[in-house]
């Protein structure tokens, strides 16, 4: 019985140390591990974008960041002054040159009108029965004329109305660049960002747009009296023209009356002391 009992407790220790080795044998399981690897893949790839994304990130922001910042010196070394429209002056002795400057300082068909009622000498017309007892070249000669000085007011008194508009929107164009000028060289941040830098450029396009409008219209009333220039010189070469043509096909008959009249008188005239 004794070899019995001292054989059932060592049996009872290898039956537990085999459990035990079995428990801690590990299962190799292929497909699970590949499945990790390939998450491993995934997440380094992951990691990997994020980091060139935000290298990405911080490249646009230091250049963006750059571009923000003005130079300091930007103002002291491209700014400049602009010549500034002054208003003209000029002597009244007599009262009749006050309203053509003030149309040319603030313009305006009115102050222009006045201006020309006083300063310009005004042109006659002729009365219905005074221009109806002249011959027909005399009248259009006549016309001609008056038509040329009526021309010649519209044409003057538009130039006057424009030049003095100009002049008078000048103070306030002149500010609006100033403006412009101050954000365009500001060092504040906010001036200098995308939409801001995109706000001054359109602003700029449309100042010169309304610059180059205004130009328009000097250009426009200089051509006016240009064109009345050529009428007046027109005019003057047509009335030699007509001159010369009338001379040539009335000479003749002039010349006969001329003559037929001196030779009556001279066969009128007596050399006898009786008178006959």
């Amino acid at each position: 019985m004794k070899p019995i009992k001292l054989f059932a407790p060592m049996f009872l220790l290898i039956a537990l140390l085999s459990s035990v080795a079995h428990a801690q044998w590990a299962v190799f399981d292929a497909s699970n591990f590949g499945e990790a690897v390939q998450e491993f893949g995934q997440l380094q790839q992951m990691y990997t974008t994020a980091v060139e994304t935000r290298d990405q990130i911080i490249t646009a922001y230091d250049l963006a960041y750059q571009m923000s910042r003005m130079p300091q010196d930007l103002a002291v070394r491209y700014q400049s002054q602009s010549t500034q429209w002054t208003n003209l002056a000029a002597p009244d002795s007599y009262g009749n040159t006050g309203a053509w400057i003030n149309a040319l300082n603030i313009g305006g068909p009115s102050q222009a009108a006045t201006a020309y009622a006083q300063s310009v000498l005004q042109a006659q017309t002729y009365q219905a029965s005074a221009l109806a007892t002249q011959d027909a070249d005399t009248q259009a000669v006549i016309q001609n004329q008056i038509a040329t000085s009526e021309l010649g007011q519209g044409a003057i008194t538009n130039a006057l109305s424009t030049v003095g508009t100009i002049r008078a929107n000048s103070e306030a164009l002149s500010q609006k660049l100033a403006n412009l000028e101050s954000d365009t060289y500001s060092t504040d941040p906010s001036q200098q960002s995308e939409m801001a830098v995109l706000g001054k450029i359109n602003t700029a396009t449309l100042l010169q747009i309304r610059s180059q409008q205004d130009a328009n219209q000097i250009l426009a009333a200089e051509v006016t009296q240009q064109a009345l220039a050529a009428k007046q010189r027109m005019d003057e070469q047509n009335r030699l023209i007509n001159q010369s043509i009338y001379f040539n096909q009335n000479f003749p008959s002039v010349m006969q009356k001329m003559t037929d009249g001196v030779s009556n008188s001279l066969a009128s005239i007596s050399l006898s002391p009786s008178g006959h």
